[in-house]
């Protein structure tokens, strides 16, 4: 039976359900991840170690029957231990194609800013073009092909930050905070019963959506109806950072692409087949803040991208 909003949004609550028996709380973060998965978009997880970014991707995997991979970012790590490379095989007299960990559904690419910038230029190109060319021969990623990059927001030491380019291929900019003081008393008592929540919670989640669903999805999203207004409202938020003081770089067309995407993904996730300006002001922030770049007074004044964000939204009028 093929999906429609009303459906969609039960199964994706499903899904949510199935996630929550390996991860507790982090509900926002999750809805960002899904919202970037289904906008067919690749997203930068910020937050401190042990928040459980690893266990959200691969539980998400699960609840989706993707396969997920992770991989740990150094600073001598090369492009080929991301893409893969042509082995010679002596006994075949011939070259053989390795596939690096690339070659999956779901990249949990682990604090990225932690190797040099000719590796996170492989990931990015491949992100980009959905594709890896090993020897002048292209291979083809998996549709559903998804990266989620994290990186410490504290340590900075021995790291190479991204480029503002770089950035700009993400969808979204995810932080995963610390959970709440209930959740974690609830982590807590799962850990006191000998619950292994790294290992058999995952075991318990249950195929709540499987690879055809998930392009099914990809298609409704598109289908999320925009009034013009919608459109003008996205412009105007994009456009307003281009003007602003405290940036000496705003957002780019791509941002406004990004955002319009992202808000139907949103608005569709939630079972509706129309956009509210809700949509598009939820997930500005998200979308803007790692694509701009503020001047040095600004910093120097302790100013922050989500606060000029924030500033921007409350001074565009609110389509009605």
């Amino acid at each position: 039976m093929s999906l429609t909003f009303a459906s969609f949004g039960e199964t994706v609550a499903r899904v949510r359900a199935q996630v929550a028996r390996a991860v507790v709380g982090q509900d926002e973060p999750l809805e960002l991840m899904l919202t970037a998965l289904f906008a067919g978009g690749h997203a930068l997880l910020e937050g401190v170690p042990g928040t459980g970014k690893t266990l959200l991707v691969r539980a998400l995997g699960r609840a989706l029957q993707l396969r997920s991979t992770r991989v740990q970012f150094t600073p001598d790590m090369m492009p080929s231990d991301i893409t893969g490379t042509n082995v010679f095989q002596v006994q075949k007299g011939a070259f053989e194609t390795v596939r690096g960990p690339i070659f999956t559904d779901l990249l949990l690419a682990d604090e990225i800013n932690r190797t040099p910038p000719k590796t996170q230029s492989a990931l990015l190109e491949a992100m980009q073009e959905r594709s890896v060319t090993l020897d002048g021969v292209r291979h083809p990623l998996s549709q559903f092909f998804t990266v989620f990059a994290t990186q410490n927001p504290i340590e900075f030491e021995g790291t190479y930050p991204l480029p503002e380019a770089q950035r700009d291929r993400f969808l979204l900019w995810i932080e995963v905070a610390y959970p709440a003081e209930a959740q974690e008393d609830e982590i807590l008592r799962r850990t006191h019963r000998g619950d292994d929540l790294a290992g058999a919670a995952l075991d318990t989640i249950a195929p709540a959506l499987e690879g055809e669903g998930l392009a099914d999805g990809r298609r409704l999203c598109q289908q999320v109806h925009a009034d013009e207004p919608l459109l003008a409202y996205v412009r105007r938020i994009v456009r307003a950072t281009r003007q602003h003081d405290a940036l000496l770089l705003g957002a780019g067309p791509r941002a406004g692409i990004a955002l319009l995407q992202a808000a139907k993904a949103r608005a569709a996730l939630q079972g509706r087949d129309f956009l509210t300006p809700d949509d598009v002001k939820g997930l500005a922030p998200a979308v803007l803040r790692h694509r701009l770049v503020l001047r040095a007074e600004a910093e120097i004044e302790g100013l922050s991208a989500a606060e000029i964000v924030a500033g921007i939204l409350g001074g565009i009028e609110v389509p009605r």
